[in-house]
């Protein structure tokens, strides 16, 4: 890299203008916005070119692919092969001084994004376009460098995406393991028919009701600041519900806000279910890992004797999710109540090892995705990290001793 020199995105590649008419190329392989994901180098997935009804552009393979339709989404995917895609995809063609990897790299750094966006036209449908993004600068690499540096960012991205399928087999695992616990049991014993489908012979089907009770929550007045203020006691709202343990809160009432309101002090362990929530939050379930209040759009539910283990009630209702979810009833917003979620049926093993057991089983696999998830998250953020300070030229990759 030469010191204080800069390049244009223009002066690293062209922008490839190849129309495809609908029909032309029906076996080619399609890409579309939806193909792409935020900070992905790679697509996800892919269609044919017979599906498409209006004009697309050719691309080859190392070309880039930049989505010009809200830049914010941070969507630019290498092709790995030749095909069509959307004219809302930009098709960059790297010069012959340029590493494509490099040049995929480029359009994700965050001085890169910021520029982009900060050019955007449109309310609706913001978007940027060649003309804008063509005058974006970085400091200029050598050929060598950037091969350097396209191999650390991908070696990076790499990693990434493998701690991502890990996850994704794990919540397969988890989702198979779930099946067969609750309808064979833990030693494949003999089903028999119920109101919520095939179930162990020997097990029970209850009610919640029957060993659990449960409760709504409420939220105090926000007119009045006493109950907010300076508020130490957490306070849970079903979009904080995503399964896991729940050790903290957006917000937190006073003890006043807690006294003068519906809202009632529930001790760590208590197993919360979101009754009300747009998209998928309704039906989620979570563990308090702190002692909380929650909001009157959450059901409380706390064991009334020892007959079942509420992790085991927790794994049981994340396993019904779709199930419970259908139950809701209303106009506009489908909710459930109460009265819904204390009728809800639970298979319950004959004892408490059992129990136990299955709670271990569905835990174990639980650690290993979270394992994962974090290491995804820390591959994401050092990503990032490496992505701008070697684009804007703080560090060098040579620094880095790779």
């Amino acid at each position: 890299m030469t010191a204080c020199s800069t390049v244009r995105l223009a002066d690293l590649c062209e922008l490839v203008r190849e129309p495809v008419k609908p029909g032309e190329w029906p076996d080619a392989l399609f890409l579309g916005l939806e193909h792409l994901a935020p900070g992905r180098l790679v697509r996800m997935g892919g269609g044919k070119g017979s599906e498409m009804r209006s004009t697309m552009s050719a691309f080859q393979s190392d070309d880039v692919l930049y989505g010009k339709l809200r830049p914010y989404l941070d969507k630019a995917v290498l092709a790995d092969q030749s095909g069509v895609c959307t004219t809302e995809l930009l098709v960059l063609r790297a010069k012959a001084h340029v590493s494509p990897r490099f040049l995929a790299v480029v359009v994700h750094s965050p001085t890169f994004l910021e520029y982009a966006v900060a050019g955007t036209t449109g309310v609706q449908h913001p978007r940027t376009s060649w003309s804008h993004i063509s005058e974006s600068t970085l400091p200029a690499f050598t050929l060598a460098e950037q091969k350097r540096i396209a191999d650390l960012l991908w070696l990076i991205h790499r990693a990434t995406r493998q701690s991502e399928s890990l996850v994704e087999e794990g919540q397969t695992l988890k989702q198979a393991a779930k099946k067969t616990l609750f309808t064979r049991g833990l030693r494949g014993e003999a089903q028999t028919e119920s109101e919520i489908g095939p179930v162990p012979e020997s097990w029970d089907l209850k009610s919640i009701a029957d060993h659990f009770s449960v409760v709504s929550g409420g939220t105090p007045s926000r007119r009045v600041s006493e109950f907010w203020a300076d508020g130490s006691i957490p306070w849970v709202k079903t979009t904080e519900i995503d399964y896991g343990v729940i050790q903290e809160t957006e917000e937190c009432i006073t003890q006043a806000g807690l006294d003068r309101s519906a809202a009632k002090l529930l001790p760590e362990g208590t197993l919360l279910l979101a009754m009300y929530g747009q998209g998928v939050t309704r039906g989620k379930v979570g563990i308090l890992g702190v002692e909380a209040t929650c909001n009157q759009a959450c059901a409380a539910i706390r064991p009334n004797d020892d007959v079942v283990d509420t992790r085991y009630l927790y794994h049981f209702l994340t396993f019904r999710y779709e199930s419970i979810r259908q139950l809701a009833h209303g106009g506009q917003q489908q909710n459930l109540n109460l009265e819904i979620v204390r009728n809800l049926p639970v298979v319950i093993p004959e004892d408490k090892d059992s129990q136990r057991e299955i709670v271990a089983i569905l835990d174990a696999i639980d650690r290993r995705i979270e394992l994962h998830r974090r290491k995804r998250a820390v591959l994401e953020e050092l990503f990032k990290a490496l992505l701008h300070k070697l684009m804007t030229g703080e560090i060098r990759v040579g620094e880095l001793g790779v």
